[in-house]
């Protein structure tokens, strides 16, 4: 079986390679344009997403939207996150965070899979803090600046041991029991 994940950032597709082939399910990088609605909600950007998406004809695809929400921040950058890094990057965040003493985050993750018509959605969080300096030099997006464990960073992380932990491998693993759930013996 093959899904398509529909992203414009191929990384994304081999960290779901990763958790889904023992699964025997291919996926298969799709760069499917589509409007994305602006909401403070995660959940709600998947599914207005896959409406859209359906919209268009297609089916047996995933789509997730990841936000990085920054304790002190208030939640920002929060849904607003691929625009920050977009204009102000992983420096503009480490100046905002300047003096700031509580430096707790949070990435999470919602994952919409479209499977056989049947529709399953989940959300992976993963804990962690803002560094005071980019560090790494794999991953993408804030993975040079969130540690989860205090001494390495996502980008400092192999993409096995980084897939473990992080908020997409969760939502990931949640996704792939899911899928056992719905799937014939």
């Amino acid at each position: 079986m093959k899904l398509k994940v529909i992203t414009s950032n191929p990384g994304k597709v081999a960290e779901y390679q990763n958790e889904f082939g023992h699964l025997g399910i291919e996926m298969v990088h799709c760069p499917f344009p589509y409007d994305e609605v602006q909401t403070s909600d995660l959940g709600e950007v998947v599914a207005k997403g896959m409406e859209a998406i359906r919209s268009k004809g297609m089916s047996d695809f995933i789509i997730d939207d990841t936000g990085l929400f920054i304790d002190s921040l208030k939640g920002f950058p929060g849904v607003w996150s691929a625009y920050v890094q977009k204009t102000i990057g992983n420096s503009g965040i480490l100046r905002l965070m300047e003096g700031k003493e509580d430096r707790g985050a949070e990435f999470r993750t919602c994952i919409g899979c479209d499977i056989g018509g049947e529709t399953i959605v989940v959300t992976g969080v993963c804990r962690g803090t803002i560094t005071t300096e980019e560090r790494g030099t794999d991953g993408f997006g804030y993975d040079p600046i969130f540690t989860h464990d205090g001494r390495r960073t996502f980008s400092e992380l192999p993409l096995d041991e980084k897939n473990a932990v992080s908020h997409r491998g969760n939502a990931a693993r949640l996704l792939a029991e899911e899928i056992k759930k719905r799937r014939p013996a």
